[in-house]
């Protein structure tokens, strides 16, 4: 069902269901209105014939003769006249007698000097009525012809009235939602245009601070980031097939180099410990990729536990110098509040930030004279503060600029193997467990990173 039909429905129906409220309450009122006038005339026919009877003296025939003549023709007023011991005096038709009265009743009217009751749709009333300073008690009954033959006309009218009230309520409620919703059917006319070849259209914004205006806003505020998103994954898939190009090139060459004439067996290794090192360089690449990929999850995806960084950076350090004995990494540790080992507890995932350190202290290590890492954990405040430092050849503006940039190589790629995924990979591992990482370098004076990370 689209959001025009609901609406037209859902608006008819509250408002039906208000019309349909008043009208039931129009019909009640009128209803109770008949009936306490009713009960009034009642009142004042039963003291008129009560009079006539009691100080007129008008005889009980002739009043009958009366009640018979005009009860052909209207709905005459039953009165009966009773002393208070329950002796009657007087009644109109007591071959009909409507309210059939009884010594409860008689009691009742004594004690409460005025009753008012229904028999079926006759209205009934039994009252006190004194003369001569004698007390008598009066009933009548009648039914209310004329009032209910208005209150029949009045539900009649009320009900066509309902049913062409509610017609032109789900006309002019469909008409109005159509009215109101042509924007939004302008807004998916034009939202349906936009395609990945076209991905620079925009929705128009007529009116920025309504509802309308808001979500072509956010709309546009997506296409952005979608725009953004398959820029970076054009570029991605650029940069990994030049990555990957290389090394299986020569691997190939490597492989057909081999096999275009017998060779010695000196020569046959070398051709395959070239190819193995091309495969490394393939594996390492597809890992850096893999442990990237892992990096851009949501931090509610990731799996987190309590992590002292001292012992972290041990095992790094232990993990470093089994693939590269040659490098020197040189752990610094605080020795204020050494107790408290809060102070140097992260929430993170483990493996992640194995593999941001890792990187860090290598790249240290790649691009110093001495192969050496200088590590130091501090804290201040929230923060548990980790400095990397070498005094390696540092870097240019531009290269601290570019440092973070996915597959960038600086000026010294040739002279270092590398993918340029590392430093990208790391900025986005410190982000991910809601730290910061910061570089400092000049050239010929090495280079420091900074990783804050909040502690627990």
């Amino acid at each position: 069902m689209k959001i025009r039909t609901a609406l037209t429905l859902k608006n008819t129906g509250a408002t039906a269901t208000v019309f349909l409220l008043c009208m039931l309450m129009i019909y009640f009122v009128s209803e109770h209105t008949r009936s306490t006038t009713f009960f009034h005339d009642l009142r004042g026919e039963a003291i008129t014939k009560a009079h006539l009877f009691l100080q007129s003296q008008v005889d009980a025939q002739t009043m009958q003769s009366i009640y018979l003549n005009n009860k052909q023709f209207i709905n005459e007023v039953e009165v009966a006249v009773y002393t208070t011991d329950f002796r009657m005096l007087y009644h109109d038709a007591i071959q009909n007698d409507i309210i059939k009265e009884d010594r409860s009743m008689i009691n009742r009217i004594l004690q409460e000097k005025e009753i008012e009751f229904y028999i079926g749709k006759y209205q009934g009333l039994g009252m006190l009525y004194s003369f001569q300073g004698k007390d008598y008690i009066v009933t009548a009954a009648a039914y209310d012809g004329y009032g209910y033959n208005n209150l029949y006309e009045l539900q009649k009218t009320l009900s066509v009235l309902f049913i062409v009230g509610l017609t032109l309520l789900f006309i002019v409620g469909y008409l109005l939602a159509r009215f109101f919703l042509k924007p939004i059917r302008d807004i998916v006319q034009e939202a349906e245009t936009i395609t990945s070849s076209q991905m620079d259209r925009r929705l128009p914004v007529k009116n920025e601070k309504d509802e309308l205006g808001e979500l072509s806003i956010t709309f546009n505020a997506l296409l952005n980031r979608l725009g953004g998103s398959f820029n970076s994954q054009k570029m991605f898939v650029s940069n990994v097939s030049h990555e990957m190009r290389t090394p299986l090139a020569a691997l190939i060459a490597e492989l057909d180099l081999s096999l275009q004439k017998e060779r010695s067996e000196q020569q046959y290794k070398e051709a395959i410990q070239h190819a193995l090192q091309d495969a490394r360089r393939m594996t390492k690449l597809i890992d850096g990729l893999l442990n990237l990929a892992k990096a851009d999850y949501q931090k509610e995806q990731i799996k987190m536990q309590e992590i002292r960084l001292d012992e972290l950076l041990l095992d790094v350090r232990e993990y470093i110098l089994k693939a590269h004995p040659e490098y020197n990494i040189h752990l610094l540790f605080v020795e204020e509040d050494a107790d408290d080992d809060r102070l140097i507890t992260v929430k993170g995932n483990l493996y992640l930030l194995n593999i941001a350190f890792s990187n860090l202290i290598e790249n240290n290590c790649k691009y110093s004279a001495d192969k050496s890492s200088f590590v130091q954990i501090s804290y201040w405040d929230k923060w548990s503060i980790i400095r990397l430092s070498d005094d390696g050849i540092g870097m240019t503006d531009t290269e601290k600029e570019k440092l973070f940039t996915l597959f960038y190589r600086g000026e010294q790629e040739k002279q270092v193997e590398g993918h340029g995924i590392g430093m990208a990979l790391s900025q986005k591992i410190i982000h991910l467990h809601q730290g910061s990482i910061a570089v400092h370098s000049q050239q010929g004076e090495g280079t420091t990173f900074i990783i804050e990370l909040p502690h627990i």
